[in-house]
């Protein structure tokens, strides 16, 4: 893995290497002088520069700053984050000249150029055809969450993600996803450049099941100057996977100051401590460029929110005899939650990033990053009671005196090795896994202008690896010979992509740009030990055989053409033209339009833009295989992925996977009645064909059929695969009302409000059945599938939010408005829930945030998230009389809610998940300190 440290490397040498041989500027006078805020205080990193030079300097601690010019006139360029850029013209002429500068803070974000949008030439956002939404910072630091993929959860409408209540794997890394497409319809960008997908393939029943992303919590909070949201089909742009849009991470350059961050915090129960230290600093390079780099260490101890066990669905799937049934209810009398640890799991990360850049010429930029996480993460499977699992001694101590015998001969029936009295005591054991992921990338560069011409050549690298431990566990085909510490295997991604970009505004109104990007993609499977393996492998978490391990790759090139033409100063068009060629499906040729017009000296912008997109399957989902262990119909049951090139989908008459094909709508009117005012409304419609969905679990009772055969000879009790198996249609209304600078009282009220709406979110038509599967009696695309695709996410989500500003005091108040989402759950609540929906009900979760600045140098901000312990709450809604049945009987009603939530043990969110968190309310409070 070393190849992928060696970009980061080579950029930090390069860097140095710059900074050792370049020259001293000659000069003969000084500039120099203060720069104040509106406040009169001093600005501390404050960059100056002289124009049409390379010249420049930064404020210090007192806000001084100091140039050496040679004798004429000049123009110096003051700006710094927050603030308006402000030029002031000087003359000198033998002498030593002071000039002091006061910068004025920032009214709006309208003005600011973003680099997502249009190829052809950057534009503000008011000049923008396409929507995009812009994140600070401090946007970001206000939430008060641990990290990046959270604080994007209370700040983005359009965004969700949550934490599941059986974590596994995914305890490294939860789905997210924007626009209700899943997390691998959403391009992410660092700096404009590609970020490489996780190693990990969500295969539990929560949203995002079935596909990847990118790992966006390992990008440390405090190394990200702004987030560019593009929420607009991008693909022609950028390339496959960027359906639903792109979210572009520009991380801070000029250094401005060093800082510390030390974060502190924990729930109202007194569990899931987080603690946390980031230390940003860097240097300028004597006017040439810049150093800047992150360095962020975080540990989140785990929350239990475990429920009480509902006897009567406990009974019905381990019990049957009397004696069994009192075994049962004795053992929850004295544990009544089965000795269970659901919540979140406890997580260990160490991330580190740098950011640099040096002229190496007139006009010729030496550019790149790189950026490491190492993450170690570990969580519980399902307790084990002991009327469930035994273990062969080989996880407890005999207990002759004083602990209670749960299992005897006539409850149970045991091998005949072992003896009753080996369980005297004996309680049932928990297994836990352990996670290990490293997740790194780099991006090194080129980029200049000559004779208009701007160009950007650059190298990209990525690579993330996840390696699994399971604990305190056993493989039951083993008996008294298994271990009970396995090492299942993991996975690997990487990617190495180039880029070739150049672009020329040829004239006012025409710009130009092409490019080229080449792409090797490469997925590794890891097998697991022996152990983990063989029979029904370890409990809770089967390894991975050898027979599905291997390492698979592609490659692809693709080419783009952008033209921007503004017919009038009001009225631009866009246009871009793509074409991809894929080592492993062949070719694919997308396009996209879009228009903007602009009346009433800009107060109005009416913007339109229609495109065409592709996805291509990851190699996870072309190559991924493996057995699973979930839970069903009261059971941990063992299910066989098996991807589409293997003999197994043959027989079922699975065909290979496609691209995804797309269309994407959007309408959008932006309103800019004042600089201080304005509101955006954007309708959008997305189409997409040929979606790839990870199928229904399959199964069989007839053993004699292809399918029987299939599930016989591997030992498993159904199989999944994936296939080109829906179309599916998202339609929604983006809302965004954003009023600042309002005086009231000595200080100063920002008010905001921004909405998600989704108008459609549906399957079109019916999928059909591979014979095969069809002559079992079995489908593809059940109703849970359908379910979890449309409804898992919220209908809508809302976020109002409040800032207000007096002398050392910021206070921020978010209101979070989570729409309902719906589950219905056949492998847990049975043939019922095809007329039931287990149904979450709107909440508002409030956040509150009070900072104080104590010096120039020393701020502190306490936050309450979840201000008033707000939980998710769901119940039973009937879709017809058959359901009613059910939801009228009150007996029959807690029975189905014991079964949804597996007897009780996930009553607050079900075994499948809700909104928001389940943590309740939760502390934090942050002191920052510059120098």
């Amino acid at each position: 893995m070393l190849k992928y440290y060696n970009i980061s490397k080579l950029l930090l040498v390069s860097v140095l290497l710059l900074v050792l041989t370049s020259g001293c500027l000659l000069a003969q006078q000084v500039i120099k002088g203060t720069v104040k805020d509106d406040k009169q205080e001093p600005l501390v990193g404050v960059s100056v520069v002289v124009a049409g030079t390379s010249t420049g300097a930064s404020t210090d601690a007192t806000g001084s700053y100091s140039l050496k010019v040679a004798d004429g006139t000049y123009k110096l360029t003051y700006s710094f984050i927050g603030f308006n850029t402000t030029t002031k013209s000087v003359t000198v002429a033998g002498a030593e000249v002071m000039l002091d500068v006061q910068l004025e803070p920032s009214a709006a974000i309208l003005s600011e150029v973003v680099v997502v949008g249009s190829r052809a030439s950057q534009r503000s956002i008011v000049d923008s055809p396409v929507p995009v939404d812009i994140l600070s910072a401090a946007d970001l630091k206000s939430t008060g969450q641990p990290t990046f993929d959270k604080s994007m959860q209370y700040r983005v409408p359009s965004f969700n993600t949550v934490n599941t209540p059986v974590n596994d794997a995914t305890t490294l890394l939860d789905p997210w996803e924007l626009r209700n497409m899943g997390p691998s319809r959403t391009l992410i960008l660092i700096n404009g450049k590609r970020k490489n997908l996780s190693s990990l393939l969500y295969v539990q029943f929560s949203p995002g099941r079935g596909e990847t992303g990118v790992d966006i919590s390992a990008i440390p909070t405090q190394a990200i100057k702004r987030v560019e949201i593009l929420r607009d089909g991008a693909s022609a742009q950028y390339g496959s996977d960027a359906i639903a849009g792109v979210i572009n991470i520009i991380l801070k350059d000029k250094f401005e100051y060093s800082s510390l961050d030390i974060n502190a915090g924990i729930t109202s129960k007194g569990d899931g401590g987080m603690y946390k230290v980031a230390f940003n600093g860097g240097s300028n390079l004597a006017g040439k460029g810049f150093v800047n780099y992150t360095l962020d260490l975080q540990q989140q101890n785990s929350a239990v929110r475990s429920g009480t066990i509902y006897a009567p669905s406990e009974i019905a799937a381990f019990g049957g005899s009397a004696a069994q049934n009192a075994l049962i209810t004795n053992y929850l009398n004295d544990f009544p939650t089965a000795n269970n640890i659901n919540g979140t799991g406890e997580t260990a990360a160490a991330r580190f990033l740098i950011n640099g850049g040096v002229s190496i010429g007139p006009k010729l930029d030496l550019y790149g990053n790189a950026a490491m996480v190492v993450k170690r993460v570990s969580s519980f499977a399902n307790y084990r009671p002991a009327y469930w699992r035994q273990d062969r001694g080989l996880l407890h101590s005999v207990t002759d005196n004083g602990g209670k015998n749960y299992l005897t001969q006539a409850t149970l029936a045991f091998p005949a090795e072992d003896n009753v009295d080996l369980y005297k005591g004996y309680v049932g054991y928990v297994p836990t896994f352990e996670g290990d992921m490293i997740d790194n990338n780099a991006t090194l560069g080129i980029k200049g202008e000559t004779n208009g011409w701007k160009h950007d050549v650059s190298l990209t690298t990525g690579f993330n690896a996840q390696s699994y431990t399971v604990d305190n566990t056993v493989n039951r085909s083993l008996g008294k010979a298994s271990p009970t510490r396995f090492k299942p295997g993991g996975y690997e991604f990487g990617h190495i992509v180039g880029n070739v970009d150049v672009s020329k505004q040829l004239n006012d109104k025409l710009g130009i740009a092409f490019g080229m990007e080449a792409r090797q993609e490469k997925y590794t499977i890891i097998a697991g030990d022996e152990a983990s393996y063989t029979g029904e492998g370890a409990n809770s978490f089967p390894g991975i055989n050898p027979l599905s391990a291997g390492t698979n790759q592609r490659f692809n090139i693709g080419a783009y053409a952008d033209v921007s033409y503004d017919l009038t100063k009001d009225f631009l068009l866009n246009g871009t033209v793509r074409t991809e060629n894929y080592s492993d499906f062949g070719n694919a040729n997308v396009y996209k339009f879009s228009s903007r017009y602009k009346l009433a000296d800009e107060k109005i912008v009416l913007r339109a833009s229609y495109s065409t997109g592709f996805r291509a399957p990851t190699l996870h989902q072309i190559y991924a295989q493996s057995i699973q262990a979930s839970f069903a119909g009261g059971l941990i049951q063992s299910s066989g992925l098996f991807n589409n090139r293997s003999s197994q989908a043959r027989q079922l008459g699975i065909p290979q996977l496609r691209p995804e094909k797309s269309t994407n709508l959007t309408l959008g009117v932006a309103l800019n009645p004042t600089k201080d005012f304005n509101i955006t409304l954007d309708y959008y419609r997305i189409n997409v064909k040929d979606r790839i969905v990870y199928s229904s679990s399959i199964s069989s009772s007839d053993r004699t059929s292809a399918l029987g055969q299939i599930l016989s000879q591997y030992g498993v009790t159904s199989i999944q695969f994936f296939i080109n198996g829906i179309e599916t249609i998202n339609s929604g209304l983006d809302a965004v009302a954003s009023y600042r600078n309002i005086i009231l009282g000595s200080g100063k009220l920002g008010l905001n409000v921004a909405g998600n709406f989704t108008l459609q979110n549906e399957i079109v038509g019916t999928p059909v059945d591979p014979a095969p599967i069809k002559a079992a009696g079995a489908t593809i695309l059940n109703t849970q599938i359908k379910s979890l695709l449309t409804e898992s996410r919220p209908r809508y989500k809302v976020i109002f939010g409040a800032d207000y500003g007096i002398g050392k005091f910021n206070v921020n108040l978010n209101s979070t408005l989570f729409g309902s989402t719906s589950f219905q759950d056949l492998d847990n609540g049975g043939a019922v829930m095809e007329h039931i929906k287990a149904t979450f009900v709107p909440a508002a979760v409030t956040d509150l945030s009070v900072g104080y600045t104590f010096s120039k140098k020393v701020t502190g901000t306490i936050n309450v998230n979840n201000l008033f312990n707000v939980l998710p709450k769901w119940d039973l809604i009937a879709l017809d009389a058959e359901g009613a049945k059910v939801t009228n009987d009150p007996t029959a009603k807690a029975r189905l809610r014991g079964d949804l939530g597996f007897s009780g043990r996930y009553d607050i969110l079900g075994y499948n998940g809700s909104q928001f968190s389940q943590l309740g309310t939760t502390f934090n409070a942050n002191l920052n300190i510059k120098f």
